[in-house]
């Protein structure tokens, strides 16, 4: 069934007469009679009767229900897409653990009071996860560290974190090779791009490998850092919003180690949803990016 010929049903029964209907609608009385006829074949019955005015018939009526709730819910879609200020539907998302834990929440609260209809979930993970995801189609954008050089998908830059070395108690200085070759490190799993980076900061000291002890929550990590467990590598911004809760002190880290920037990528943006659109304005606005 054509939604053209569902609304010139509901022209008919709201105007009673085929050449009335075909008016309101801007079209001629020939189209009107022939859209009505292909519903009653395809159906395998009479929709109207023609005899003595025309009225809708007992299964006229019965589509006629139908045909309502159909074309309502073709215009709600419509105006979804065609009206900027509208966001409705689902919007997934993923981010890394330190992203989402700091930067992210008065961007979700922004955007929530303005578009109170979007079913929002967020996942969290390490980079390279998050891109799997992404490209899988499991995420509609997703808070990465660095951007995709892929023709596919569009990368936003939104934030600059500058990493800093995590320990239990102060640091006159980045311990020695000595130190670290003992040292262990705490980190998030594998594909986490901070991660990179410890392997980064022993390279620099001649280190090939030390123990590395992955962690799934930021808290865990930290409260592990406090309790002398070893060092990890973090935004400094990250670690400031929860220094004084674990008593943890940082040592700033050479700038090619230290300066990270965080992407928000998606796929190009004639594919976005009107949620997704206007998940981007907002963070445009909020991050001013």
């Amino acid at each position: 069934m054509q939604l053209k010929s569902l609304r010139l049903l509901m022209a008919v029964a709201e105007t009673g007469s085929f050449m009335a209907a075909a008016k309101q609608l801007h079209t001629v009385q020939s189209n009107v009679t022939t859209h009505i006829k292909k519903l009653e074949e395809e159906l395998g019955a009479q929709l109207v009767h023609r005899a003595g005015g025309v009225r809708l018939t007992s299964a006229g009526l019965a589509l006629l229900d139908y045909a309502e709730r159909l074309l309502a819910v073709h215009d709600e879609a419509l105006a979804l897409f065609k009206s900027p200020e509208n966001a409705a539907g689902q919007l997934r998302l993923g981010s890394m653990e330190t992203t989402m834990a700091l930067r992210l929440p008065p961007i979700l609260a922004a955007y929530h009071a303005n578009f109170p209809d979007v079913d929002m979930t967020l996942s969290t993970g390490p980079t390279a996860s998050l891109i799997e995801k992404l490209m899988a189609g499991q995420a509609d954008g997703v808070f990465v560290a660095g951007a995709i050089d892929h023709h596919r998908y569009h990368s936003l830059k939104v934030f600059s974190e500058q990493l800093v070395l995590v320990s239990p108690t102060p640091m006159a200085s980045v311990p020695s090779s000595e130190e670290l070759l003992t040292a262990t490190f705490l980190a998030f799993r594998q594909g986490c791009s901070y991660r990179q980076r410890i392997e980064l900061l022993l390279a620099s000291q001649g280190i090939n490998a030390v123990r590395v002890f992955e962690f799934g929550t930021l808290d865990a990590m930290l409260g592990c850092v406090a309790a002398g467990m070893g060092y990890t590598v973090l935004p400094r911004i990250t670690v400031e919003a929860h220094r004084h809760r674990f008593g943890i002190h940082t040592m700033e880290l050479p700038s090619d180690i230290a300066n990270i920037d965080t992407y928000f990528v998606t796929p190009e943006p004639a594919t976005w949803s009107p949620a997704l659109a206007r998940f981007v304005d907002t963070l445009r606005q909020e991050a001013k990016v």
